[in-house]
């Protein structure tokens, strides 16, 4: 059960591994774009090229689609970032339960959005978790971990990338390991948990009243969805790469205080953020080097969010 990018490579993995996967449960067809034409997610495309059959329940817990995956008898449900809820007569229904594999290290950001969360707030270690899926908000007893670091530079699309493929590692791990006996199930502390929730478009906003460092981290954690933006006279401005430094200075929050073929700097509460890629409003991704000198140093980023 799975929908994104980043539960294709777990079911690969399982499939390489010989499971057999009766079926691959995701979330309904899309229409985008301006012509709406049908997009099928990530997991269906997959698994249609794989010959596995498909089920797209808009809401997993009627009892239709319960009935469906009872008629398929499976011994174990696998989910990776699947998108619903699951009820308990779901879970009840396959004998070994239900398996949930995590982009964080459980109980830290439970949620939706823990990859871009991770980085937007500075951590330097992340992970995966499997764990074994109850009616919470990943709050299952803990199977296995696996623990990445995060380098300062790293953005949501690597380490989104880097943490699918450690949780095929662990799935497979996990799956071993229980089949031997060998894992005792660990209970989550609640004490301990945090969030991650759903991000939105409008998270992407830059406050440049913010420190310079915290703004690299939310550059770094949008990119490349939502996207962090600001405003240039009024036209919106995308940032796609930075970094910052620490350099004290006496200038408005915002403000353009220099620029050069290697970036274009930017005073914030504390520090300066020193832009190196962007894209202007209905405009091509740009290097600084292309555009820095159509922008002027004294202009006050900001506003129109």
């Amino acid at each position: 059960m799975g929908t994104p990018a980043f539960s294709v490579s777990p079911l690969l993995t399982l499939l390489n591994h010989q499971y057999n996967i009766v079926a691959c449960i995701t979330q309904p067809d899309k229409k985008k774009g301006r012509g709406y034409e049908v997009s099928f997610s990530d997991v269906k495309k997959t698994a249609l090229e794989n010959g596995l059959p498909v089920l797209q329940p808009t809401l997993i817990r009627k009892q239709f689609w319960l009935d469906k995956i009872i008629e398929m008898k499976p011994n174990l449900l696998i989910t990776c970032a699947y998108g619903q809820m699951l009820p308990k007569k779901l879970l009840d229904i396959p004998e070994f339960g239900c398996i949930n594999i995590h982009a964080s290290l459980l109980p830290e950001y439970r949620g939706a959005s823990p990859i871009s969360k991770a980085i937007y707030d500075g951590k330097e270690v992340t992970g995966v978790t499997t764990m074994m899926t109850n009616e919470g908000m990943d709050t299952g007893d803990i199977l296995l971990k696996k623990q990445v670091d995060i380098p300062s530079d790293m953005t949501f699309s690597e380490l989104h990338d880097l943490l699918s493929a450690k949780g095929s590692e662990l799935i497979i791990e996990t799956l071993k390991q229980l089949e031997e006996g060998a894992i005792i199930p660990i209970k989550q502390d609640d004490n301990k948990a945090s969030y991650a929730p759903m991000v939105n478009k409008e998270d992407g906003f830059i406050d440049w009243e913010r420190d310079a460092q915290s703004i690299h981290n939310q550059i770094r954690a949008f990119n490349p969805w939502p996207g962090s933006y600001t405003f240039y006279k009024d036209k919106k401005l995308k940032i796609l790469s930075a970094s910052f430094s620490n350099e004290s200075h006496d200038y408005p929050f915002g403000m353009i205080i220099n620029k050069s073929k290697e970036h274009v700097d930017i005073a914030c509460s504390t520090g300066i953020l020193l832009i190196r890629q962007l894209q202007f409003e209905n405009k091509r991704v740009m290097d600084v080097k292309e555009c820095y000198h159509n922008m002027e140093t004294g202009t006050i980023l900001g506003g129109g969010a």
